[in-house]
């Protein structure tokens, strides 16, 4: 017997597909998609514009499934930590960050990750394998309920939760297109954020596949040092990366920005040196800085800048003309915070085992 083909994987052009497959007309895709983003709706015998017939055979050969929530929790500011349950042990973590003029969701696009940058509690984790579309989607899903009874809306989308997105392309690029789709989330470019740490090959694809926003945890201004802090920079180094996202920037018929991510770190990479290197990179690239205070984590081994070489570091980049700010830290105290996230991973790398060490 055929397995149910959950259609929270599907875009709109794969619905058609599907029920164009089925003798439906195109029309059955909006209704569908109207009762699932629009109304909330996932059982197919309860869509009455559907046929009788239509919806008896979508619910043998379809489903819409979600994860289940396996728990929920609160930070004092107002941040709420959902963790999700996959199966076989597994479990993902997705956070809503409120602010006074929007709510922002940080997704997760894999279990665990493969890239152990050394500050980030998910490389820590080590990696199981990459989230479905569905499993991306059910997040926003999950969290836009949860929230429509306290209302509260999510207004931006950013994939930094667990994993690395782009080392998940086509499950990644389909939930950006469901997001930005009318007949779904209907969010614009700008609110939704691809965080990458420098696939370079798929960063390079990237520029013709989806127009969302693009963040780039650099956290280092020379080789030397990013090979330490993520190691994925001894394959692509900093070179090769500012040209693919010279390349992002020059793509498309819109204007298009870059924020780069910089993780203060004490003694580390937060030295006055640093941010002239990281000025003198950037310069003639239309960018953003954020710089994130360190989150500690179990096990880690780094120390958060203090508050007066974070503002001596921004001082700089601003006086180099680089638009710079210091986000504030939000829901550490539920290990919410930026590279706090872990959830539960059965890993299959093994290095999650190496980095303890």
């Amino acid at each position: 017997m055929n397995e149910k083909q959950n259609l929270l994987n599907f875009t709109q052009q794969s619905l058609d597909i599907f029920f164009a497959e089925l003798g439906e007309k195109p029309y059955r895709t909006k209704q569908l998609m109207q009762w699932i983003y629009h109304q909330q709706e996932f059982d197919f015998n309860q869509m009455l514009n559907f046929s009788k017939p239509l919806r008896a055979k979508l619910s043998e050969i379809a489903t819409l499934e979600l994860p289940q929530i396996a728990s929920t929790n609160f930070a004092l500011d107002g941040v709420i930590k959902f963790a999700l349950e996959l199966g076989e042990n597994n479990q993902i973590e997705t956070v809503f960050i409120p602010e006074k003029e929007r709510g922002t969701l940080c997704i997760s696009s894999q279990v665990g990750c493969a890239l152990a940058c050394t500050f980030c509690a998910t490389g820590a984790q080590g990696f199981n394998r990459n989230l479905s579309t569905a499993e991306i989607i059910a997040q926003v899903l999950i969290a836009q309920s949860y929230l429509a009874d306290k209302n509260q809306r999510i207004s931006n989308v950013v994939f930094m939760g667990m994993g690395e997105p782009l080392l998940n392309e086509q499950a990644v690029y389909a939930a950006c297109s469901l997001l930005l789709d009318d007949l779904a989330f209907g969010l614009s470019r700008r609110k939704v954020t691809i965080s990458t740490s420098g696939v370079v090959p798929a960063l390079e694809r990237m520029a013709d596949t989806t127009p969302v926003s693009l963040a780039i945890s650099l956290h280092a201004a020379d080789d030397k040092l990013r090979d330490e802090l993520v190691p994925i920079n001894q394959k692509y180094p900093i070179k090769k990366l500012l040209s693919a996202c010279q390349k992002y920037l020059n793509s498309g018929t819109q204007q298009r920005h870059i924020f780069f991510e910089y993780v203060m770190l004490a003694g580390v990479n937060d030295s006055a040196e640093q941010a002239k290197k990281l000025a003198k990179l950037l310069q003639k690239l239309p960018v953003k800085v954020n710089l994130i205070p360190f989150n500690p984590f179990p096990q880690s081994r780094y120390q958060t800048s203090e508050a007066t070489t974070i503002k001596a570091f921004q001082d700089i980049l601003f006086k180099h003309g680089i638009r710079t700010m210091t986000r504030r830290t939000r829901g550490d105290e539920i290990a919410s915070a930026c590279g706090q996230l872990a959830g539960k991973v059965v890993d299959k790398s093994k290095r999650g085992d190496d980095r303890r060490h």
